[in-house]
């Protein structure tokens, strides 16, 4: 029953990235937001999160992030934004051959944070939440050293940090719960 909801949500996502990219009017905070990256990896990684086994975590981070880019590709191509819904072989290809990194780099990044978060629910693995946590923070910095500049920037990447370092502290606090409740069931006795 997972995977229709990751296809349907999936979809929705992305075309809403696209959509607010399309909204380009000048000093528009949600140009800035639809260029973010790290949001595309903390969606599979809140999929994967609804796993108990690994290998299906990152079959349902995979299926999250190609429905999001299709629900992307279905937006630029479509009436809304001034498409005519031409699947033809050029446009297609145009497509794919314009976006070949995004594509390749969903593919890579999907199943890999689909699996990552499937480690943060059974282990509270600290790497997991270092990589989900260290993208939303390191993005900014990333996209500075890149030499990119959108409008809006500072203040979408003020809150992009700020959500990183909130998720952060709850990685935190609820990893140190867990290692203690973990702690402490190791510790008490079984009754013979």
């Amino acid at each position: 029953m997972v995977f229709p909801v990751v296809i349907v949500v999936g979809l929705l996502f992305g075309a809403g990235d696209q959509y607010l990219g399309s909204l380009d009017t000048r000093g528009l905070w949600t140009v800035s937001v639809s260029l973010l990256s790290a949001p595309w990896l903390v969606f599979p990684f809140l999929f994967g999160c609804s796993q108990l086994r690994a290998s299906r975590a990152a079959q349902v981070g995979l299926v999250a992030t190609v429905a999001a880019l299709s629900g992307y590709f279905l937006m630029i191509m479509g009436p809304f934004e001034g498409g005519q819904w031409n699947f033809g072989l050029r446009e297609v290809h145009g497509l794919f051959a314009s976006n070949m990194q995004n594509i390749f780099g969903g593919l890579l990044t999907g199943p890999l944070y689909g699996f990552l978060g499937q480690r943060w629910r059974t282990r509270r693995a600290w790497m997991s939440a270092a990589l989900v946590a260290g993208a939303l923070c390191l993005e900014p910095l990333a996209q500075r050293l890149a030499g990119k500049s959108y409008p809006s920037e500072s203040v979408v990447w003020t809150v992009e940090v700020a959500v990183g370092i909130a998720m952060a502290a709850y990685f935190y606090l609820s990893g140190s719960a867990y290692r203690k409740r973990s702690a402490t069931v190791l510790d008490t006795p079984t009754a013979a």
